[in-house]
Parts: structure tokens; C-alpha cells; sequence
């Protein structure tokens, strides 16, 4: 969330041509600082949120580190912000791919190319100080970097409490 509503950041990929690329295969592309713009955004965005400066050594190295894979950038966030969170989840991977059952699979409710007007039933977003909301109001189902540097240590109980099931 920026001071002029919800940004959107999204990083670049290398485009493969006529062909289907496995996920371990899509490479970041970085002919455009995506990296030192997303950076510069999160400082704009949160630099004034009370739990920032206590997180910000911990994820400036994802930006100033150029991961070749989008998987390893993603992996090593995933582990990052679960230790953030408290949480030691071992992430593990599979060797196939299962189709999606439908709008009961988790993974429907988080597909890029999502209407994000469709919420997930079972998530309610609870409400928390967001460092705009002062003028944009709350926004729920924002990145979990806004949760985490708005509301620090009790931001898995933000979520866990958000769960209606």
C-alpha cells in the first residue's frame, strides 16, 4: 500500500517463445531495475510503519541480490517471512503437477490471473493499522510484507484469527 493506494509489483520474466517453460525454468528478467524500483517502493510505503526498520536488513538482500530463477527468489522469500512469522515450515516441492479441482482448491484463490474480486470463503481478512489507512481506509489482502511491517510479531495471529473454518 503506497500513499496514493494499492501498488502493484510484479517481477519481469524471460519470455521462452512458442514453448512451455516448467516453473524451475522461468528466469527473472532484468533489463529493467524491477528490483531497485520494488526496493525504493517498500521504503515509500513503509519506511514510517512501526515493525519496518526492525525487518528491513532481512529483506533488503532480496533486492539487492540478482536471483537468476524466479523459484529460488521465491523460495528463499517463502522462508524468510514464515521465520518472520515465527513459523519453521519446511517448504518441500513436487516431482508432478496435479490439476486444479476448482474454486475449492487454495490455489485458485491465489493465481496471478485472478479476479481478486473473488474472495476466498474461508478468509476474512481482519483489520489492522495499515500506515494509510488514516486516509485510504483499510485495505485487506494486501502482501504479507504490508502485514508484517504494520503489525510485526502479531501478524500470524492476524491471520490465524482471519480463518473462518
Amino acid at each position: 500500500m503506497g500513499p496514493n493506494g494499492v501498488l502493484t509489483l510484479s517481477i519481469p520474466v524471460k519470455k521462452s517463445r512458442g514453448k512451455k517453460n516448467f516453473l524451475k525454468e522461468i528466469r527473472i528478467d532484468y533489463d529493467t531495475p524491477w528490483h531497485k524500483i520494488h526496493w525504493r517502493s517498500l521504503v515509500a510505503s513503509y519506511a514510517s510503519s512501526p515493525f519496518f526498520e526492525f525487518m528491513m536488513d532481512d529483506l533488503i538482500t532480496f533486492y539487492e541480490n540478482k536471483f537468476e530463477f524466479l523459484v529460488d527468489l521465491n523460495h528463499q522469500l517463502m522462508e524468510k517471512t514464515l521465520r518472520l512469522m515465527g513459523l519453521n515450515i519446511p517448504i518441500r516441492y513436487s516431482n508432478s503437477f496435479t490439476e486444479m479441482t476448482g474454486s475449492g482448491d487454495p490455489r485458485y484463490f491465489i493465481h496471478p490471473k485472478m479476479d481478486h474480486t473473488v474472495l476466498d470463503p474461508d478468509f476474512q481478512s481482519l483489520e489492522y493499522h495499515q500506515v494509510f489507512s488514516d486516509r485510504l481506509g483499510f485495505q485487506s489482502n494486501m502482501s504479507i510484507l504490508d502485514l508484517l511491517f504494520n503489525e510485526g510479531p502479531v501478524a500470524l495471529s492476524i491471520l490465524q484469527n482471519s480463518l473462518r473454518t
